[in-house]
């Protein structure tokens, strides 16, 4: 749809038409027959859509609720609501602010597939698909490909060694290709991922800095990022804004959807 069709859809909107947001200004639009005002509405209404497809809603430090033509959970965390509206949960490692599962149950139905590394091997019950670094898997009708997550920072080998086994993933929905990194530093195997959106942590500490996550960014070159690992245990919002001013890339810091 172009503006001017656009204009003609809406002017068809009876006068007591919502007088708020860009409804309101496109209203004013018509009444003034500012064909400019009107080109600049159109844009952001049609960016708002696309802004909402697919929908990434941050439940805190590294969960998040992914929706597009499916509902897709990673590392549901403290969930507070109890919706039962997964299609799929994704789990990156056994760590407890990963992994729990009461939060799980929470999330799940009964046609809820888990998705988790090998490391939680009979640690989850119902319908459960163990996966390996590598594996390129379509779960629910949702394609999936589990990538690696770990440390290389010396002082972190004790939280996620290369051998432990953690891992990130990316997730496609409406064509948007989503990689959440899973707890990890900037690792080499990054240079081979591309994604649209970055889910990357921040934190320091147990996984990158604002700067090491700047790397993650050079190297998978996506359209937007949100960082992620602060507010809970590690991290603040200073360290996703120092973050945000560091990179060249448009940088999105998410208020917790309960």
């Amino acid at each position: 749809m172009n503006p001017r069709s656009f204009a003609w859809e809406a002017n068809a909107l009876p006068l007591s038409y919502s007088r708020t947001g860009l409804d309101y200004m496109l209203r004013a639009a018509l009444v003034k027959h500012n064909f400019n005002l009107l080109k600049w509405v159109y844009n952001a209404k049609h960016n708002e859509v696309k802004k909402m497809e697919p929908k990434i809603e941050w439940l805190g430090h590294d969960s998040f609720r992914l929706t597009g033509e499916k509902k897709v959970y990673v590392d549901p965390w403290k969930i507070s609501n109890a919706l039962h509206d997964a299609d799929v949960v994704l789990i990156t490692h056994d760590h407890f602010d990963h992994f729990v599962i009461e939060d799980i149950d929470k999330v799940r139905n009964d046609k809820t597939v888990v998705v988790a590394p090998e490391m939680l091997r009979g640690k989850i019950d119902g319908n459960v698909m163990i996966v390996k670094r590598g594996d390129a898997i379509t779960v629910q009708g949702v394609p999936i490909e589990v990538v690696p997550a770990y440390n290389l920072h010396p002082d972190r080998q004790n939280f996620h060694p290369n051998a432990y086994g953690g891992v990130g993933y990316i997730v496609t929905l409406n064509g948007t290709r989503i990689y959440h990194t899973g707890d990890t530093d900037a690792i080499p195997e990054m240079k081979n991922i591309r994604c649209d959106i970055l889910l990357v942590p921040i934190s320091g500490t147990y996984v990158c800095t604002a700067d090491e996550a700047v790397e993650v960014v050079a190297m998978v070159h996506p359209k937007l990022v949100i960082p992620m690992h602060w507010d809970s245990i590690v991290g603040t919002w200073q360290d996703a804004n120092a973050f945000k001013e560091k990179t060249n890339v448009p940088v999105e810091i998410l208020g917790k959807t309960s």
